[in-house]
């Protein structure tokens, strides 16, 4: 059986972006960044995305253009006799799982709150009655498993169409809807009361709050944010 490729470069640039562009930047990122002074906190972890973050990026790209397989099998392939790097192959499965076990459940959430807001359950709630009733689904574990079983459904109903047909053309509109979101967020964002203040909090430069905080907790995060951002490590690019 031959193996599919990407129809276009957008596809495989949208799907790259669909692996960088995720909770970890649009939810995560943001109030760390707060957290841990502001754009002090940004320098730190742009020099962690050249210095560490690029040279995997290349790395993996690298190995899965010479390969043409899977992460278990490239290492199989590219490896010299007597050689172990098959074994990283492994360990990048198992992050992907773990990863996965993760997501689902955070998509079964989100799936769950879509359909809660179409119905308008949230609508003259406060917000301690919303975060009320997260703990009430949190405390459905029946009604949580429901919900990640949907979304691991509606996943391998999407890669059963294939790369092309599938992945590629929903990750297409996915992507663009995504992009409208943030932009529908940001606009909504800056005209919020007292806008300049948070954006104040969250871009200048606060080497005191950083400190506070704790240099090594912040070089922490801001090393784990850079390889969050970039979903490298197992073999997902």
């Amino acid at each position: 059986m031959e193996r599919e490729k990407f129809s276009s470069r957008l596809g495989f640039l949208l799907i790259s972006a669909g692996c960088a562009i995720g909770l970890g930047n649009v939810w995560r990122f943001p109030y760390i960044t707060g957290q841990y002074g502001g754009a002090a906190f940004v320098l730190l972890y742009i020099v962690f995305l050249i210095i560490l973050g690029l040279p995997i990026v290349v790395m993996e790209f690298s190995v899965g253009r010479a390969s043409q397989k899977s992460p278990i099998r490239s290492f199989e392939v590219l490896e010299r006799k007597g050689q172990k790097w098959h074994l990283f192959g492994y360990v990048a499965l198992a992050g992907n799982y773990i990863l996965m076990m993760f997501y689902t459940t955070i998509a079964g959430l989100m799936l769950l709150y879509f359909a809660k807001t179409a119905k308008g359950d949230f609508v003259g709630m406060t917000t301690s009655q919303i975060e009320g009733v997260y703990g009430e689904v949190t405390a459905q574990p029946w009604l949580m498993l429901i919900c990640m079983v949907l979304v691991v459904f509606i996943g391998f109903g999407i890669c059963s169409l294939g790369l092309k047909n599938g992945v590629e053309k929903i990750t297409k509109v996915m992507m663009l809807c995504l992009l409208f979101l943030i932009i529908v967020l940001v606009i909504r964002s800056l005209t919020l009361p007292n806008a300049s203040e948070g954006l104040k909090f969250y871009l200048l430069p606060d080497f005191g709050r950083m400190m506070e905080a704790g240099l090594a907790d912040t070089i922490f995060a801001a090393m784990s944010q850079a390889f969050f951002t970039l979903s490298i490590g197992i073999g997902s690019l």
